[in-house]
């Protein structure tokens, strides 16, 4: 099953907004069906109407990814699992027209949803994906960048569970926040250190008049 691929349904429309920054893209129903990316028969179905039932949707899974990323694993599934009730998706073999070197299909899982409309759709699949990845790889595997203001959702797929921002952007952005943190701080104990050794100075010369 194409894990990577469903599960970023989540990330996109989460990442649709930036609450720190107060930008939000999901404005418009043209911005709905961007979300869909090559699934174009399902961006189709979109309305206006799905404007705001999509924002919605986007909070729920936001809360997914917050309550992850603060340790709550209980409270990020309990969260996951309430979507998944709402919107069930039914698994079925699919082979499209690929074909290996024999001639036959390459047979794959596929998560087909039944929508009453498109929310509902993208909604079942984004659930679904998240949690393929959250029983796959584990509930700390969810996080929410921390290259502050950011706080984009991401999905780590490093060896070592070691991914902390969402783009390489971002973590660039971070370091280079942090190095100049450290040369304030170095600047200032230098400071310090210079002030206490005159004031030194001065006592002793003082002591010695």
């Amino acid at each position: 099953m194409e894990l990577a691929y469903y599960s970023d349904y989540a990330v996109r429309l989460v990442n649709s907004e930036e609450p720190a920054r107060g930008n939000d893209s999901l404005t418009s129903v043209g911005a709905v069906r961007d979300l869909f990316g090559g699934n174009q028969s399902a961006a189709r179905r979109a309305t206006d109407a799905d404007v705001t039932r999509f924002r919605s949707v986007r909070a729920r899974l936001r809360a997914v990814f917050e309550a992850a990323d603060t340790g709550d694993e209980t409270l990020a599934v309990d969260l996951l699992n309430s979507l998944l009730l709402e919107f069930p998706v039914s698994p079925q073999i699919s082979g499209h027209d690929f074909r290996d070197d024999d001639g036959r299909p390459l047979w794959h899982m596929h998560l087909a949803d039944h929508p009453s409309n498109a929310t509902a759709g993208y909604a079942a699949i984004a659930a679904m994906g998240l949690a393929f990845h959250l029983t796959e790889y584990g509930v700390d595997r969810l996080g929410l960048c921390e290259a502050a203001p950011c706080r984009n959702a991401y999905l780590d797929t490093s060896t070592n569970r070691s991914r902390r921002y969402c783009s390489d952007r971002c973590a660039t952005r971070a370091n280079v926040a942090a190095y100049r943190a450290r040369k304030r701080q170095e600047a200032d104990r230098s400071e310090k250190t210079g002030l206490a050794a005159d004031s030194a100075h001065r006592s002793s010369a003082k002591g010695a008049r």
